[in-house]
């Protein structure tokens, strides 16, 4: 699982094995836990992320947005 980028607290993490019907997402970390995923296509989140992390984990996120998915669609070739 390669960590794509660390901003802050968090760590964007692209899993190098995922089912094929999942869409395209990166998993949010802050420490050693894996706290939610945002789906790449439309940016949102797959699941809530935790309480008090949702404006932060997006800023994040949309910084780094096109790393991340460069490293994602290098990974999967999808």
């Amino acid at each position: 699982m390669p960590t794509v980028v660390v901003e802050g607290q968090f760590r964007f993490v692209v899993n190098t094995r995922e089912n094929s019907f999942e869409p395209p997402h990166v998993h949010a970390w802050v420490g050693n836990q894996d706290v939610c995923r945002v789906e790449l296509n439309g940016g949102t989140f797959m699941e809530p992320p935790p309480a008090g992390t949702f404006r932060n984990i997006m800023k994040a996120y949309t910084k780094y947005a096109e790393r991340i998915r460069m490293v994602w669609d290098a990974i999967h070739g999808r």
